[in-house]
């Protein structure tokens, strides 16, 4: 293992560093695993050797790659990094928002061709940004695009007016009647069951011309071969940062469809990001050492941090 979580060496810990080949040996024995690659699905394979374990702690938001049936019918504890991402996302969303606002993409291709175009473009004021998503990462989008002049909602498990974040919160489940009154669709929600390919054909149809879809969540939140279909007929534009597969394929289609950008899920990764998440995870094996109660215990069964209706 070469990328290693930096200040640890305060701890009172005897840590054992492996990469995914080495984990079975490393975990034998151990009752905390820090899993520093949080993409990593080694635990599932290594799940019978790691009898001692009382707590993971995933350095990311979302642990869908790290669920599966044996690990949440167990004892174990497992936390996230959940308000570590949650600012730099939002600025990403904003940015996104802008760019697309601007042409941004138009501009640079015709920077390149060293041509001279003057246009007219969109201004963000009073457009609509429906978030899905109303954990701690779209409650902290909500905020920032509407201290941008956005008008914004969210989606979540159950509908409510009132919210402080997004005012009025749609239901989810009812996505494919409320998509049409957004012009900026945010994707913020976690991959679920019940979140799985939630963005289908019928969502994807029922979003007015010309919306612009994000992605900051997790690629299967959205049906991928229907919203290649949606981009390719010029229906909506997309600002993608997740994909079912990733790295995304050099010869797949989304890098050259049209009214596409396409970033390698990096929304979240500012300078610094790897020591504020090795920090998070030394004051929570502070506690554990301690006896005292974790922070960001993730609902095995819910597959992430209740925190009321999302």
């Amino acid at each position: 293992m070469t990328d290693r979580p930096p200040g640890l060496g305060g701890l009172a810990v005897d840590f054992r560093y492996c990469d995914a080949d080495g984990l079975r040996d490393a975990v034998r024995g151990a009752r905390a695993l820090l899993l520093w690659d949080f993409f990593s699905t080694a635990v599932r394979d290594v799940w019978a050797d790691a009898g001692a374990l009382e707590w993971i702690h995933v350095t990311a938001a979302g642990v869908d790659t790290l669920l599966f049936d044996e690990l949440r019918d167990s004892a174990v504890v497992v936390t996230n990094a959940r308000g570590v991402f949650d600012r730099p996302i939002a600025e990403y969303v904003l940015g996104a928002v802008i760019a697309h606002a601007k042409d941004s993409m138009r501009s640079f291709d015709l920077q390149r061709a060293r041509q001279w175009q003057h246009r007219e473009t969109q201004s963000i004021l009073g457009a609509k940004a429906l978030v899905v998503g109303t954990g701690g990462i779209g409650r902290t989008i909500a905020r920032l695009l509407r201290a941008a002049g956005l008008e914004v909602r969210g989606a979540g498990r159950t509908a409510r007016s009132g919210d402080p974040d997004f005012g009025e919160v749609v239901a989810s489940s009812n996505l494919r009647d409320e998509i049409g009154w957004a012009d900026h669709v945010i994707l913020a929600a976690p991959l679920t069951d019940a979140t799985r390919h939630l963005v289908d054909n019928p969502v994807l149809a029922a979003m007015r011309p010309g919306t612009h879809l994000i992605n900051v969540a997790r690629g299967p939140i959205a049906d991928e071969t229907a919203l290649l279909a949606s981009v390719g007929a010029g229906h909506i534009a997309a600002t993608l940062d997740v994909f079912d597969r990733e790295p995304l394929p050099p010869d797949h289609p989304l890098w050259t469809a049209p009214n596409v950008t396409v970033t390698a899920h990096m929304s979240g990764d500012v300078i610094g990001w790897r020591d504020t998440l090795a920090a998070q995870f030394a004051d929570n094996a502070q506690r554990w050492l301690a006896g005292e109660p974790l922070l960001n215990i993730v609902d095995k069964k819910l597959g992430y941090i209740p925190t009321g209706d999302r």
